[in-house]
């Protein structure tokens, strides 16, 4: 489907086109011409739009080939740039990838995926919404490229917010669910870096070489929407930073949790230590009638409450050492499942 907006100071006309030789007129009428090609996957049509505006074969393929890095190229005084757009589908990041051709009085756009940003901009072109209608082609291919890169923003913001739970989910309750996410959202920091690093290069060969070709505003909007890549760019590698923090965090939280759980254990053998040494040494089988000497209590009236007794005061006076030294605090401590 080919859907065409051209526009002047005044007002805007937009129509969907089967037939190509229809852009003559249009662009006889008006001063800026918006053609938008979705699903570019005919041969004829393609064909079509490169003898129309004299697209090179090389960046026609370059259209049909999916998953491009973000690039720009120069064909005598058109310029052909690739970018991708970042949004959340299903609670993963996809890329969509959109190819712009710049020439002198019209924009050309290709995307094989419904783009959020250039809905925006049709909807600004249409409801005349701030400065696009008083600007050339130049003015509307920077206005696309601030869509794009602006949309970068809601999709960091929502992995900065699911880091930050996965932070505080962590200290609570560590699990292997919470590792299995920490990957995830740190792959999907990685395809967002992937896409944005070569964005921040177009922006800046679009300053550099195509300067002479761009007016003062736009080359101040191009400017801006390289500072915004460059926010963008520092916020993804503050947050995968965070996220190999979370690993760190993980493994410290797993490993006080052990040492926990141990420190309980040895309190419980250290306390119940004194009776099993005891009971130890009077499980051993000496006959008392060849000695005196063995085991004289074991003939005693009150033999068994006194070797009871002195059990319980071993374990009291263990728990009374362990208070002392402050080593019993860990016993108030919530358990891991709590």
């Amino acid at each position: 489907m080919i859907t065409v907006t051209a526009y002047d100071a005044e007002t805007a006309f937009c129509q969907t086109i089967e037939d190509l030789h229809e852009l003559d007129a249009i662009f006889a009428k008006w001063p800026t011409v918006w053609v938008q090609v979705r699903e570019p996957e005919k041969p004829e049509v393609l064909k079509l739009i490169s003898d129309a505006f004299r697209i090179h074969h090389l960046a026609l393929e370059d259209v049909l080939t999916m998953h491009q890095r973000a690039k720009i190229e120069q064909y005598d005084d058109t310029f052909f740039i690739i970018v991708h757009e970042l949004a959340v589908e299903d609670d993963d990041i996809s890329t969509k990838q959109l190819c712009l051709f710049l020439g002198k009085n019209y924009v050309i756009t290709f995307q094989f995926k419904e783009l959020n940003s250039l809905n925006y901009i049709s909807d600004r072109l249409g409801n005349n919404t701030g400065a696009i209608r008083t600007h050339g082609a130049d003015y509307l291919a920077s206005a696309v490229l601030d869509s794009v890169i602006d949309a970068y923003f809601p999709v960091l913001e929502t992995l900065g917010e699911k880091l930050e739970d996965l932070e505080d989910e962590i200290l609570e309750n560590p699990s292997r669910e919470v590792i299995s996410e920490i990957h995830q959202a740190k792959r999907q920091l990685l395809t967002a870096r992937r896409t944005l690093w070569p964005m921040r290069e177009v922006i800046n060969t679009l300053l550099r070489d195509a300067s002479h070709s761009l007016s003062n505003e736009v080359r101040l909007h191009l400017r801006d929407c390289y500072d915004h890549t460059v926010e963008l760019i520092d916020l993804i590698e503050t947050y995968r930073e965070l996220g190999a923090d979370l690993m760190d965090v993980y493994l410290s939280s797993i490993s006080n949790r052990m040492n926990e759980v141990m420190k309980v254990l040895t309190i419980i053998a250290t306390v119940f230590a004194p009776p099993t040494l005891i009971a130890a040494i009077y499980g051993m089988n000496f006959n008392s009638a060849i000695s005196p000497y063995n085991m004289p209590e074991t003939n005693w009236y009150y033999g068994y409450p006194f070797i009871l007794a002195v059990m319980l005061l071993g374990s009291i006076s263990v728990l009374a050492f362990l208070w002392w030294k402050g080593w019993l605090g860990v016993m108030a401590r919530r358990s891991p499942r709590e």
